[in-house]
C-alpha cells in the first residue's frame, strides 16, 4: 500500500507580512495513521525539498499527540525535510493521494497544473483522493468529463464561520466552503472544531484539523 502525501510550497500569507504553509496536525496525524497501518508514504510539494510549516500551528495550543510524536520522529522529520518535486511523482506508483491543508495550498496548490492532474488522474482510475480543512480546494479546478470534480458530490472542507474565528475571511484568495459550493459539491458541515470526513465513492473531504485522523482512516477503509 502506497500513499502520496501532497504538502504546500508557498509560504506568505496574502499580503499580511506573515508566514504561513502546511498545518502541522493535518500532516502528522493522517502520517501516523497511514504509517501504523503499514503503509509506504511519499511525500511531495510543488518546489520540493522542506516545505514550509505555519508558524501558528507549531504553538503550543495547537500541539495534539500527533504533532508530539512527530517532534520526536527524526525519520518523520527527514521525510518532510526531503519532499519530491511534484512534477517527478507518478499517479501509477501509488495506491491514493492526500493533500493535508494549512493556508497555504489556497495559493499555490489550487492553480498547480501537476496537482491537478494528478487528482484527475487518481480519481479517473478509482483510487482514493483525501483532502482536509483547506486541502478540498486543491479540487476546485480539477475536471472529470469536462466537469468540475466536486460537481454534484458529498464534500466537506474548513466553514467559512472557522475562517472568520481565525479572522483571516479578508486575507484568503476565497473561501473554501464558498467555492466548493459554486462549483456544484454538495456541501456538509458540524459544527465548528468539531469531526467531519465525509466519503463519496472514492473521494473523502473533511472539514478542519481535528478531522485529520478520521479523513486518513476513510482513506485506510477504501484501501482495505
Amino acid at each position: 500500500m502506497k500513499i502520496l502525501i501532497v504538502l504546500t510550497s508557498h509560504d506568505k500569507l496574502g499580503n499580511t507580512g506573515k508566514k504561513t504553509g502546511f498545518w502541522l496536525e493535518e500532516f502528522a496525524a493522517p502520517y501516523y495513521t497511514f504509517l501504523d497501518a503499514g503503509a509506504e508514504i511519499t511525500v511531495a510539494s510543488p518546489k520540493g525539498g522542506q516545505p514550509p510549516l505555519d508558524p501558528k500551528s507549531d504553538e503550543p495550543d495547537s500541539q495534539t499527540e500527533m504533532t508530539e510524536r512527530f517532534r520526536d520522529d527524526k525519520t518523520a522529520q527527514q521525510v518532510l525535510a526531503n519532499t519530491k518535486v511534484l512534477t517527478e511523482v507518478s499517479e501509477a506508483d501509488y495506491d491514493a493521494i492526500f493533500y493535508p491543508g494549512g493556508h497555504g495550498p489556497l495559493w499555490d496548490l489550487t492553480s498547480d497544473k501537476a496537482s491537478i492532474k494528478l487528482i484527475e488522474q487518481f480519481y479517473t482510475n478509482g483510487k482514493p483522493v483525501g483532502a482536509v480543512c483547506h486541502a478540498p480546494a486543491v479540487l476546485l479546478q480539477a475536471q472529470i468529463d469536462g466537469e468540475p470534480l466536486v460537481k454534484g458530490k458529498r464534500v466537506a472542507g474548513f466553514t467559512n464561520s472557522e475562517e472568520a474565528a481565525v479572522q483571516l475571511t479578508d486575507v484568503v484568495p476565497f473561501l473554501v466552503e464558498d467555492e466548493l459550493k459554486r462549483l456544484g459539491g454538495h456541501y456538509e458541515k458540524v459544527d465548528d472544531w468539531q469531526v467531519l470526513a465525509v466519503v463519496d465513492g472514492h473521494l473523502v473531504t473533511g472539514q478542519n484539523p481535528a478531522s485529520s485522523s478520521a479523513v486518513a482512516g476513510e482513506v485506510l477503509k477504501l484501501l482495505a
